[in-house]
């Protein structure tokens, strides 16, 4: 199971790398954005707001148009984009960490002038 989530994160990320390349074709560009648009707009085949059901839509729908996107990839993009995805999640967790530490440097220094703003 984490061997299939590890592959589809890859591969995610891979399309996303393919998509900023001019080799890539229309129709992958096409569902790789109905796809996304899919997730991110409030509208579903089924309501979230359904128990279990809502999300079930979600699941199924987007990772499989974006690995119908990724199939539709030429093969030397989709090596190229796998080679910038591997490159990334090596350094992934180093990244995470420095992020989370500047959102929690930024949320500080953001809180600290508040309270001086504030505070007179």
């Amino acid at each position: 199971m984490i061997a299939r989530i590890r592959s589809g994160w890859r591969d995610s990320l891979a399309l996303l790398f393919a998509l900023g390349d001019r080799r890539t074709p229309a129709g992958a560009k096409l569902m790789a954005a109905l796809a996304v648009a899919y997730a991110l707009l409030p509208l579903d085949l089924l309501p979230d707001l359904t128990p279990l059901l809502g999300l079930a839509d979600d699941v199924l729908i987007v990772p499989t148009l974006l690995a119908l996107a990724a199939r539709t990839l030429p093969e030397p993009v989709l090596t190229e984009a796998r080679g910038r995805s591997l490159r990334v999640q090596r350094r992934l967790p180093w990244l995470i960490p420095a992020g989370i530490a500047a959102a929690l440097l930024l949320m500080t220094l953001g809180g600290w002038l508040l309270w001086r703003a504030v505070s007179g």
